[in-house]
């Protein structure tokens, strides 16, 4: 099995003929200056320019590991470095490879490197889905250095990825692209010969609705641009309408802006849906913004802070789910990532409330503020040093572990504002609990009650 022949043959077609390949192939970045986003791997002097030769530095590491999420250019920089270095470029995807097509490329990167000197760039897509057998065969060729092994996971690959091959690879880690990056590549792609020639324009509220579809995705940019221009070339038109791109990706243009008044007044509006308790409002908010292309770390931290200001004590369960929640976000992303932001949207929206904790330290930052602060109790001051018990520090600390129900009859709160209650708790959910807790502990602190 020999994949890097059908790669060549399909690199000659397109140089004899572009069009023939899709938008996103054709303007693939031939060089690393080419490369839109990723500008901290790409400094003067970085590993990923020493790899390719550029500089004096040593090459490094003959293993890449690039981890990022789709549409980042993970497959690019594969591509990029091949081209640079003039070495052979073979990809295979952990989807549909095994180990025998790994051993196949391997023994072909062998022979190609003795029989005519060409060395041999690895790249596998979704090095994930391996298992750790699977993943144990690319060591000899790495440690061995028969082939440049460019590796891509979406995943974490410290989770993911075995710990010998991890240890020989240099791990790259790819963002998200901006709209920015996303919008230059559209315009070069509109513009340059090897994209669409100038054959049709894109407006304004088109190019604005393609990013919110692209969301980040360079590829999925470029294949929504590739079909809208076609159906308005089709229609006789120069200009790409955003009906027409709505016609093409079978999406509506959503009233959303990430950088203007939509962007806060839908993630308003998602909060105080969670807030009232009205679960398909906080899901259709949740919808535009992850149709919109929305960061989803955004969106889980708006739900982390929820879980504290309107739901708090009533379900201490929220927070923790909310956190847990974050973490999945940044781990798996879009678009697997929208199912853990419906999970979370779904638990705080139906969970009983109380802003009591949100009340409580508000009340009692008011008083900071304004001074109504007090000095320590003697008796509550650090004591482990030479020299406190002279001056009446920790001195008559009754420690509460030592005393029946462990609850000491002794003042915490300083002079000035001894008779302050900042927490009230509600009646709601679990936090009942704590208002019949609550009341009992004061008496017991003031030596009220038994």
């Amino acid at each position: 099995m020999e994949p890097d022949l059908f790669t060549a043959a399909a690199e000659d077609r397109q140089e004899k003929d572009p069009s023939s390949s899709p938008l996103a192939v054709r303007m693939r970045p031939r060089t690393l200056d080419e490369v839109v986003g990723q500008q901290h791997l790409l400094r003067q002097g970085s590993p990923l320019r020493r790899l390719v030769g550029e500089g004096s530095g040593p090459a490094g590491p003959s293993s890449v590991l690039l981890w990022g999420p789709p549409g980042t250019g993970k497959t690019t920089l594969a591509y990029v470095v091949s081209k640079a270095t003039d070495k052979r470029f073979v990809e295979l995807s952990a989807i549909t490879a095994g180990v025998k097509e790994v051993r196949s490329v391997i023994d072909g990167a062998r022979r190609a490197s003795g029989g005519y000197g060409k060395e041999t760039v690895l790249f596998l897509d979704e090095i994930h889905r391996f298992s750790k057998a699977q993943q144990d065969s690319l060591l000899p060729a790495v440690e061995n250095r028969w082939v440049t092994l460019i590796a891509a996971t979406t995943e974490n690959p410290y989770f993911s990825v075995i710990s010998p091959l991890l240890s020989r690879s240099l791990l790259l880690t790819l963002e998200s692209l901006t709209d920015d990056d996303v919008r230059d590549l559209l315009r070069r792609a509109l513009a340059e010969e090897r994209g669409l020639g100038g054959a049709v324009t894109l407006p304004g509220d088109t190019e604005s609705h393609l990013l919110r579809v692209a969301g980040g995705d360079a590829r999925r940019a470029l294949t929504a641009l590739e079909a809208s221009a076609g159906a308005a070339i089709d229609k006789g038109e120069k200009e790409i309408s955003l009906a027409t791109l709505e016609e093409t990706v079978d999406r509506a243009a959503v009233a959303y802006d990430r950088d203007g008044d939509q962007h806060y007044d839908v993630a308003s509006a998602l909060i105080k849906s969670i807030r009232g308790s009205d679960v398909d409002a906080a899901l259709h908010y949740l919808a535009r913004m992850i149709d919109a292309g929305e960061d989803p770390r955004f969106i889980a931290r708006r739900l982390m802070i929820s879980a504290s200001e309107d739901i708090g004590l009533a379900d201490p369960a929220a927070l923790p789910l909310a956190v847990a929640a974050a973490q999945a976000v940044a781990m798996i992303g879009f678009p697997e990532a929208a199912l853990t932001l419906s999970h979370a949207t779904i638990a705080l929206a139906l969970a009983p409330k109380s802003n009591a904790a949100t009340l409580a330290i508000g009340a009692a930052l008011e008083d900071v503020k304004k001074g109504v602060a007090g000095q320590v109790p003697a008796h509550l001051r650090d004591g482990h040093y030479k020299g406190a018990a002279k001056l009446g520090h920790a001195q008559g600390y009754v420690y509460p572990h030592d005393v029946p129900g462990g609850i000491a009859a002794q003042r915490y709160l300083p002079d000035g504002v001894e008779d302050r209650r900042y927490y009230t708790p509600t009646r709601y959910g679990a936090e009942a609990r704590y208002a019949d807790v609550v009341e009992k502990v004061r008496e017991r602190l003031r030596g009220e009650g038994s």
